[in-house]
């Protein structure tokens, strides 16, 4: 049974190593392994001196030994050293070497507290520290051979540390530099004074025969050599950083003076040596020893930490530190807190000396990089920047360049920019016009040079609620700006550009055809209308709104539709008095009704008839209206000159218009009555077209002829020839004269006319 058992594990054993070594390679063909999964196989492999066991363990390695790396600051670099030797850094040492390089690379500030941790693993481990400056030093030499820039920076900078810590010679910080200055070139140079700066002045305290070298061959550079005037410019700040002694770059910072001196062990490799750099250390190896290494390495790390030493003193001194931590809290919470704003006085009291106390922008940038900002505080250099661009007359260049410096060196002044835009263009009705065309080209600088994203645009909301005199003077002042520096093309093209599309929604609206027009007019107005093509575009191809139907209109005739409308709320007939005389009261020259032709009142209404016969003048009075306001002006004759049928000779009966505003229509009977019908045009202009001037402003009276059908003593011209004329007395005023077409059909014979009024009399014309 128990050999059974024994079996039975060992296949456990097996299938389980099988399926790990399978997991493993599909994750390493880019599968993807659940890492649960994972951790269930790993617990199922518990022989110590299997591959997979050792393979398993030395990923766990590997990631222990880089998460520590990535968290490591100066306040917990003394609690992050001790959880770093609780790892195999033996076995691990490639790893340890790899992980922190190329944390380094990726940040260099940080590079005085990795050079901090290498020199604390080199007390206790020298082997680890000799390894990480020859792959330094190698790593240094590629990138020089490869003219690569960047590796070259990061790795002198490192290197330049490892010598402060003496955990390097300087000797290989003086080989490196004379290397670099050898043959100078603008790139050369520039790392030489990167290095020169971080390891001057521990040159100067070890060594100071090199450092006399070294900046001689600097001034000779400065002098002699060919190179650009910024890098010139940097060797002048070195020379001037010497001359301070180093104050802001000290060999090694206060908090990260964490060795003895006595415990340092300094390695000394020379450039042209032969290196061996072990890159076999960073890959996995079967190690058929690996327990006996196990336990070796636990004692090494128990004479590291000091494992096993007497509690007792571990516990007093946790006692002592516990007293002290209260004290400096208790210390903290007696510190006076000033609430006067006197440091944010002389913060900015300093920028702007600095600023003023420039010459050129990049003098000024470099001088404003010293300046120690408090946390929380950033905000002020921005805000310093603006206010003195705004203090100007005229806007200068000079500020635009430092916002460009600052807004392209670190993303966080870039986020700084675009905040204070937004916060400015909020509040840009405070400032007079002369600051606010300063800052409306800072920025316009800002936004063609790219130093800032054109999302900032989304603040902009262009139209007559949400803008303000002062706010439309800066976006003219910035589009001006913007197309001076871009050019009108290229600023269309970013205006057009897909990905920007929802940031200019504000300054180009769809949603409203108001604020679309308002846009539309505004740039046009600032001769921009170049920019507002799509939008007149969407403009005219945008639905129009539906219009409401129109309410029924009301039809008195029996026969035709009247085209007429009335001012009037009522109306009234009243019947023809015999023979009395019309005259209009003072209403009628107060009150008066409009055509829809807008002529006069005197129609012309023409009838067919033949040609070349003699046209008949009847006078016809126009019968009175109920209401005083449409009676005939007094004083005023009405001639009606009708042509009628040739088979009778009964006068032509003019009859008044109804009191409506768009077409009267005098309407004559049909053949047996003889009553000619007259349309008065619509909409046609005052073309006033007088039959007889000199007749028209004659008093007016106007006879009826009787009912009998008497024919009068003058000839009546035939239908079908002739153009006869109806001339109807005026409504109201008198004055307007209405051409009335030729009716295209016989008017059917009806009771009354289409107005309502009633048929006049017939009378005969006196003699």
């Amino acid at each position: 049974m128990e050999a059974a058992r024994g079996r039975t594990e060992e296949e456990k054993q097996a299938a389980a190593k099988a399926e790990y070594e399978k997991l493993l390679t599909m994750r390493s063909g880019g599968t993807y392994i659940p890492p649960a999964r994972l951790r269930a196989l790993q617990s199922q492999i518990t022989d110590k001196t299997s591959k997979e066991y050792q393979r398993m363990a030395w990923e766990a390695l590997k990631k222990s030994i880089n998460g520590l790396i990535n968290k490591v600051n100066v306040s917990n670099i003394k609690h992050i050293v001790p959880e770093l030797f609780s790892e195999n850094l033996i076995r691990g040492r490639g790893l340890f070497c790899r992980s922190i390089m190329k944390a380094q690379a990726a940040s260099l500030p940080f590079t005085p507290i990795y050079a901090a941790m290498a020199a604390i693993v080199n007390t206790k481990l020298p082997n680890v520290g000799e390894l990480l400056l020859k792959r330094l030093i190698v790593q240094f030499k590629k990138g020089f051979k490869r003219n690569d820039k960047a590796v070259c920076l990061s790795a002198t900078t490192f290197i330049a540390h490892l010598c402060n810590q003496q955990v390097a010679s300087e000797v290989v910080a003086a080989q490196i530099l004379l290397l670099l200055l050898h043959k100078p070139t603008d790139d050369s140079v520039e790392i030489a004074v990167g290095l020169t700066r971080e390891v001057g002045q521990h040159l100067e305290e070890m060594n100071q025969a090199i450092a006399l070298a070294v900046f001689d061959q600097f001034r000779n550079i400065l002098h002699e050599a060919d190179i650009d005037k910024r890098v010139q410019y940097m060797i002048e700040v070195l020379f001037q950083v010497r001359k301070d002694k180093y104050k802001d770059n000290p060999a090694i910072k206060e908090e990260l003076d964490l060795v003895e001196e006595e415990d340092q062990i300094t390695h000394v490799i020379a450039l042209d040596d032969e290196i061996d750099v072990q890159d076999g250390l960073n890959i996995f190896k079967f190690d058929p020893n690996w327990e006996e290494n196990e336990e070796e390495y636990k004692r090494t790390k128990a004479e590291i930490l000091g494992e096993g030493t007497d509690d007792e003193d571990g516990d007093e001194d946790d006692s002592d530190d516990s007293e002290d931590n209260e004290e400096k809290r208790q210390e903290k919470a007696l510190e006076i807190k000033d609430q006067s704003n006197a440091d944010l006085v002389a913060l900015r009291k300093t920028i702007y000396l600095t600023i003023m106390s420039s010459i050129d922008p990049e003098e000024c940038c470099h001088k404003l990089m010293k300046v120690n900002l408090p946390a929380g505080f950033e905000h002020e250099l921005p805000s310093m920047i603006i206010e003195c661009c705004s203090q100007e007359k005229t806007f200068s260049k000079f500020y635009g360049l430092i916002g460009e410096r600052f807004a392209k060196i670190n993303r966080l002044w870039t986020e700084l920019f675009e905040q204070s835009f937004a916060k400015y263009y909020d509040t840009i009705h405070r400032y007079e016009t002369n600051r606010l065309r300063n800052i409306a080209r800072f920025f316009g600088h800002l936004l063609s040079s790219d130093a800032i994203g054109w999302h900032v645009m989304s603040n902009i909301h262009l139209n007559e609620e949400e803008t303000t005199s002062s706010s439309r003077i800066f976006i003219k002042i910035l589009f001006e700006d913007l197309s001076e520096a871009m050019g009108m093309k290229k600023l269309q093209a970013r205006l057009k550009d897909d990905m920007l599309q929802p940031y200019f929604e504000g300054i180009f609206p769809h949603d409203n055809p108001r604020n679309t027009r308002f846009s539309i007019n505004y740039f046009t107005s600032i001769k921009m209308g170049a920019l507002t093509e799509e939008m007149r575009e969407y403009l005219q191809n945008m639905p129009k709104p539906a219009l409401p139907a129109p309410p029924p209109v009301a039809d008195d005739s029996d026969s035709e539709s009247s085209y007429s409308s009335s001012y009037s709320s009522r109306s009234s007939r009243s019947p023809f008095p015999r023979r009395s005389r019309s005259r209009s009261g003072p209403r009628s020259r107060q009150k008066y009704s409009t055509s829809r032709s807008r002529s006069r009142s005197i129609s012309r209404s023409v009838t067919p008839s033949e040609r070349g016969r003699p046209r008949s003048l009847t006078d016809s009075r126009s019968p009175p209206r109920g209401r005083p306001r449409s009676v005939t002006p007094p004083h005023r004759r009405s001639y009606s000159r009708s042509a009628t049928p040739p088979r009778r000779r009964a006068p032509s009966i003019s009859v008044t218009p109804p009191r409506r505003r768009a077409l009267s229509r005098s309407i004559t009977p049909p053949r047996r009555r003889a009553l000619s019908r007259s349309v008065t045009p619509p909409r046609r202009r005052a073309s006033s077209r007088s039959i007889t001037p000199p007749r028209r402003r004659a008093p007016s009276r106007s006879v009826t002829s009787p009912r009998r059908q008497a024919r009068p003593r003058s000839i009546t011209p035939p239908r079908r020839q002739g153009r006869p004329r109806s001339i109807t007395p005026p409504r109201r005023r008198g004055d307007s004269l209405s051409l009335s077409p030729v009716p295209r059909r016989k008017a059917p014979r009806s009771d009354r006319s289409d107005s309502g009024s009633p048929r006049p009399r017939k009378r005969r014309r006196p003699s």
